[in-house]
């Protein structure tokens, strides 16, 4: 099962040859491909397995899951019909999931998912479509559904993908980050956005708080999800309205901590990496997140065996921020 850089004539002739395949590049390379088994999103950040990280426009990411894969089934899905995501797809297999950043579909999937009709009866992984740093706010991320040659900016794009006899996949993510031993931070109101935040039970302008506290928002706001560690990251320390923003949502009722100092990013990134103890003949898909890439400085790094594409986002069963997200296989 390849995981590498390509370039468009290299991914075409995978394409045409019948490969099973998960691609990630600049919008106008992805939109020269043949039809075929292939589901895509827009973003020219990776970590290849020989270059480390990289950033490039003329290159595609591919993950060739034929091995795994016995059938395949690519289906597009709205704001409204992402809540049957956990409902589809065959009994043995797991889904992979591409969300274009700022849509609608992002937006709905990050708010509701774990609402979800049957949410985490099968393993869904993916990651939010992005562009270039230099092109935010000029052009709009893209995914794409190989099977019918469609480009899409709201939808999801979703390839359901039932295993072949014999084999079993296994999600994972990384956070190298912790709760750390400040004030409990709770939210009224669930969303990407929030004025009042409420600190041990009394409720203020969130970013007055934030000034007040000089707190650093490379570091997320952490959450314990019944034994997972999940983040919210930081968008912006508040507007002229005070408002701050996300890159994920908050959740009324859940009791987040602002995240323990990490003294040496690149460091404590190398050592959980170790601790996993993951094969690189297992992991079959991986994804980590730009902010990881910008804060730990990943460009030109090797983060073997953990390759893939740099997202606006990461998907294990819901959206997740400044968290890596994996695939092993049996």
């Amino acid at each position: 099962m390849e995981q590498n850089i390509l370039t468009l004539s290299e991914v075409a002739e995978r394409i045409s040859g019948g490969k099973t395949l998960l691609l990630a590049g600049d919008e106008r390379l992805l939109a020269q491909l043949p039809k075929g088994n292939w589901i895509g999103g827009s973003i020219p950040y990776f970590v290849a397995p020989l270059q480390g990280g990289m950033v490039s426009r003329e290159v595609i990411f591919s993950t060739d899951i034929s091995d795994l894969a016995a059938s395949v089934e690519i289906k597009a899905y709205d704001e409204n019909g992402l809540g049957q995501v956990y409902c589809e797809g065959g009994e043995n297999g797991f889904s992979v999931i591409i969300i274009p950043a700022l849509s609608e579909a992002h937006h709905s999937f990050a708010v509701n998912a774990p609402n979800y009709k049957n949410f985490g009866a099968k393993p869904l992984v993916g990651w939010v479509a992005g562009v270039h740093l230099d092109d935010l706010g000029k052009i709009s991320p893209k995914v794409f559904n190989g099977k019918t040659g469609t480009v899409n900016t709201q939808n999801a794009v979703v390839m359901h993908v039932a295993l072949a006899p014999g084999k079993a996949v296994d999600v994972g993510i990384m956070n190298i980050f912790d709760q750390g031993d400040g004030d409990i931070l709770t939210f009224r109101q669930d969303g990407f956005t929030a004025r009042e935040v409420v600190v041990n039970g009394v409720a203020e302008n969130f970013a007055v708080y934030i000034a007040r506290k000089g707190l650093d928002t490379k570091l997320p706001l952490v959450a314990d999800y019944y034994g997972a560690k999940v983040n919210v990251s930081f968008q912006s320390a508040g507007d002229k309205d005070g408002v701050v923003k996300f890159y994920a949502p908050v959740f009324s009722g859940v009791r987040y901590k602002h995240a323990r100092p990490v003294e040496d990013y690149a460091k404590t990134f190398a050592d959980e990496m170790a601790k996993l103890g993951v094969s690189d003949k297992k992991v079959i898909f991986s994804c980590n997140c730009i902010l990881n890439f910008l804060y730990l400085g990943l460009e030109g790094k090797d983060t073997a065996p953990f390759v893939g594409p740099v997202t606006f986002g990461e998907i294990a069963y819901q959206l997740l921020n400044q968290t890596l997200v994996y695939i092993q296989a049996d």
